[in-house]
C-alpha cells in the first residue's frame, strides 16, 4: 500500500482555467518558446522544489479524441491539481509548458512531466512511467519511477501497462533540457479511450496519485 496522504476530507475545489486556443484540434505547431512568461520562482532553501510540465501545452493538442477531447486539456487539468497539492504539502511547484524556455538548465528536486495516451486502442488500460535512458544519476530517478508507479497505481487502482512504453518517453526532449542532476520522469496517466471515465472526470483522483508519488519520492 501507497501512502494515503489525501483523504476524503480534502474538498477544496480551485477553478481550472479553461483550455488554452492552442490546444484546439488543427495542425502541430513549430516548438516555440513558452506561452507562459512568468520567471522561475525564487528558490526557498527550507522547501523543495518540482517543475511539473503540462503536456502539450503551449505546443499541440497532443492525441485528439472524434469527439474533440484532448490530451493536452485532460494533462493541464491534472497538472493544475497536481501543483496545488504539492503547494499544501509544502513543495514550491512551478507548471511548465511543454517545450517552456525555463526548462532549459532547470535545476530542482525534481520534474514530473504529465501525458495521457492514445484515444484509438480499443482494450487498452493502465498508465506507465518512464525516466531518460542514459541517466546521470540512475538510483535517484529509479526511485522516482518507482514512486510514481507505487502511489498512483494505488490512488488510481489503474495497472502499470510498461510494454508500451516508447523511445518517445525514454528519450523525451524535456530531459535533454533540465540540468542532468534534477531527477526527472514522465508519467502517460491512462489510455484516453478505454480509462476516458476516470481522465476526464477525476482530475482530483490522478492528481493524488501524481502528487503523493513525488512525496515519497522527497521522503515527505
Amino acid at each position: 500500500m501507497g501512502f494515503k496522504l489525501f483523504g476524503p476530507e480534502e474538498k477544496r475545489e480551485i477553478k481550472i482555467a479553461q483550455p488554452e486556443s492552442v490546444l484546439k484540434s488543427g495542425p502541430p505547431l513549430a516548438p516555440t518558446v513558452s506561452v507562459t512568461t512568468n520567471p522561475l520562482p525564487t528558490r526557498d532553501p527550507f522547501r523543495p522544489l518540482v517543475g511539473i510540465v503540462s503536456g502539450h501545452r503551449g505546443y499541440d493538442p497532443g492525441a485528439v479524441c472524434p469527439d474533440g477531447l484532448t490530451e493536452a486539456e485532460v494533462n493541464y487539468r491534472t497538472a493544475l491539481e497536481v501543483i496545488d497539492l504539492l503547494e499544501r504539502r509544502g513543495v514550491q511547484a512551478v507548471l511548465l509548458d511543454e517545450f517552456d524556455d525555463r526548462l532549459t538548465g532547470f535545476q530542482a528536486d525534481g520534474l514530473v512531466s504529465i501525458h495521457a495516451d492514445s484515444c484509438m486502442v480499443p482494450g487498452a488500460t493502465g498508465f506507465k512511467v518512464a525516466r531518460v535512458t542514459d541517466s546521470a544519476i540512475p538510483e535517484a530517478e529509479d526511485k522516482l519511477v518507482a514512486c510514481l508507479n507505487q502511489e498512483y497505481g494505488t490512488y488510481t487502482g489503474l495497472p502499470q501497462h510498461p510494454s508500451s512504453i516508447t523511445d518517445n518517453m525514454t528519450n523525451y526532449h524535456a530531459f535533454r533540457e533540465i540540468d542532468r542532476s534534477t531527477p526527472g520522469a514522465i508519467i502517460e496517466l491512462g489510455f484516453l479511450l478505454e480509462d476516458r471515465y476516470l481522465l476526464e472526470n477525476k482530475p482530483k483522483i490522478l492528481a493524488r496519485g501524481v502528487a503523493a508519488g513525488i512525496l515519497c519520492f522527497l521522503g515527505k
